[in-house]
């Protein structure tokens, strides 16, 4: 099972790609897709759906896993998030891609079993359990690829218990 993780952004859209085969789960590949902040929001959103479905092509995922939103500063930065995750969701959904959605809270507990675990913490976990030399960088990425392994844990969960 290949899956599709996202930390979705409008500046910075992260994407982490990993396999789990017996049990074990492997990276295939991470990034981070960045948009100029001078450029206006519509050719932003135009150049993040172009470059996951670039990925969805090039990587064929089995299902994508996305950060659901969470903010409590800035509106302005959130309907752009939210703009950015919209068309996300509108490239799995072209592709047909399940569609799976973790909320921070789930992602810390499923990566590093504490709730309020800080972003070290999960980078350092995704480290441990992807077996890579350093934390992936930038920090987008590597939480993506929380994201994506959050959904391996979930769904070996759901095996064990269906």
């Amino acid at each position: 099972m290949k899956i599709l993780g996202i930390d979705p952004g409008i500046g910075r859209c992260g994407w982490g790609m990993v396999e789990s085969e017996k049990g074990k789960a492997k990276i295939i590949n991470c990034g981070c897709i960045e948009t100029p902040s001078k450029s206006e929001i519509p050719q932003r959103l135009i150049t993040v759906y172009e470059e996951i479905l670039k990925i969805i092509g090039n990587y064929s995922p089995d299902g994508m896993a996305i950060e659901e939103l969470f903010f409590n500063t800035n509106a302005k930065t959130a309907f752009a998030v939210g703009q950015a995750r919209g068309v996300v969701l509108l490239a799995a959904a072209k592709n047909k891609l399940p569609i799976f959605i973790y909320t921070p809270l789930q992602v810390k507990i499923a990566l590093t079993g504490y709730g309020r675990a800080e972003k070290n913490q999960v980078g350092q976990m995704v480290r441990i359990l992807l077996n890579l030399k350093s934390v992936p960088k930038p920090d987008d990425a590597a939480d993506a690829l929380a994201i994506a392994l959050t959904h391996v844990f979930s769904n070996k969960y759901r095996k064990i218990v269906d």
